[in-house]
């Protein structure tokens, strides 16, 4: 029996108790969070924002085995909210699709969630009418000529079925009751509805494709909800992409079980608790980026340098500079790039390694530095 096929679906219950702690913790981290935030300058928090967002949209999607370009999605986020970064690039319409999608849920929170509005969006990751190679039903429910939604895995003739959805009979009817849910004040947590409208609306799993992606958005909104802000400074669905076996592990366990959800909130709190520590480590990357060009600004630097520097302040970047490297992302000579690195290694903003010779490398200064 799967949980939608309970007597007691969807009267969802919780041990309150078992839970408090670690509500409260997470409460408390929020809090300290976004007080930490409304201290910074508004440059840094718009950096900060964007930077989670961005990570955001990439790891939904890696979840689902979809690799989005992270420079795509940060330029069509950049561009949506009207923020002046160098370097922007050209977005795909996948991407300018899904980043339409979670914006929409996070910056617009306080927005009914509706019908037509999960259309808009299931529409916009879908812009083509597809998914991969396969027409798809876009902006409306599943429908009865797709067949059973099941999540299957293992070859053909061997598959292993970890889910079932309700039928599509059931859809109007199981949506209407998802979405008055969502409308209602009925006294619990934000936080504690962002991890029951999770799992509900996977559950159901209304659309052809695209559910996971959507049911992260709708916990994002209901997140914005719970801190009053559209501004994003943790992510949740980066967390989830980092444990993602344990995630599909708890929500089939939950699938095969009753409408007592204890289990699965307990693992979405502390699965909220570790996103909310690694945005610590977020919110100090922006911060060191801003007191390393406060001092790099007393004397500007070039713009094939500042180019550099930025780059090797991206999450993103591997390795250290070397001279070759330099040439490269700067597209100058070997010479320029030889001038500009010792440039900046007797301003001491670059950091010369150990070794010599081809193995020379360089590294920004360090946070304590």
């Amino acid at each position: 029996m799967w949980i939608h096929e309970h007597q007691d679906w969807p009267a969802f219950t919780w041990d309150a108790e078992a839970l408090a702690s670690k509500l409260a913790d997470i409460r408390h981290r929020q809090g300290r969070l976004l007080g930490r935030m409304e201290g910074l300058g508004f440059e840094l928090k718009r950096e900060a924002s964007l930077r989670t967002l961005t990570n955001d949209v990439v790891k939904s999607s890696a979840i689902e085995g979809e690799n989005l370009n992270p420079e795509e999605v940060r330029s069509s986020i950049a561009r949506r909210l009207g923020i002046d970064i160098a370097g922007l690039i050209p977005a795909s319409r996948d991407v300018e699709g899904i980043v339409e999608m979670m914006l929409d849920a996070t910056q617009q929170f306080s927005k009914p969630l509706t019908k037509d509005r999960l259309f808009d969006w299931h529409a916009a990751l879908f812009p083509t009418g597809r998914s991969g190679m396969h027409k798809i039903t876009v902006g409306d429910w599943r429908t009865i000529a797709s067949g059973p939604m099941q999540v299957v895995s293992g070859p053909i003739g061997k598959e292993k079925v970890h889910f079932e959805a309700p039928s599509a009979e059931r859809l109007e009817k199981e949506m209407s009751s998802f979405l008055e849910w969502v409308a209602s004040d009925d006294g619990t947590d934000p936080v504690i509805k962002a991890g029951i409208a999770h799992l509900w609306f996977v559950t159901i799993h209304p659309f052809e494709d695209g559910n996971g992606r959507i049911a992260r958005g709708i916990g994002d909104m209901a997140l914005a909800r719970a801190d009053g802000t559209p501004d994003r400074f943790y992510s949740l669905s980066s967390q989830i992409e980092a444990e993602r076996k344990q995630y599909y592990d708890r929500l089939e366990a939950q699938q095969r079980a009753t409408p007592d959800i204890t289990g699965w909130l307990s693992w979405f709190l502390d699965c909220l608790g570790r996103a909310i520590s690694n945005a610590e480590a977020t919110l100090g990357n922006v911060l060191f980026k801003a007191q390393l060009w406060d001092i790099i600004n007393q004397k500007p630097v070039n713009d094939r340098q500042r180019l550099i520097i930025n780059r090797m302040l991206e999450d993103d970047f591997e390795g250290f500079m070397n001279t070759s490297k330099y040439a490269k992302l700067a597209k100058c000579s070997n010479d320029t790039a030889l001038r500009d690195i010792q440039e900046l290694k007797e301003r001491n903003i670059f950091i010369q390694n150990p070794g010599g010779g081809r193995s020379t490398s360089y590294r920004l200064p360090d946070r304590e530095t």
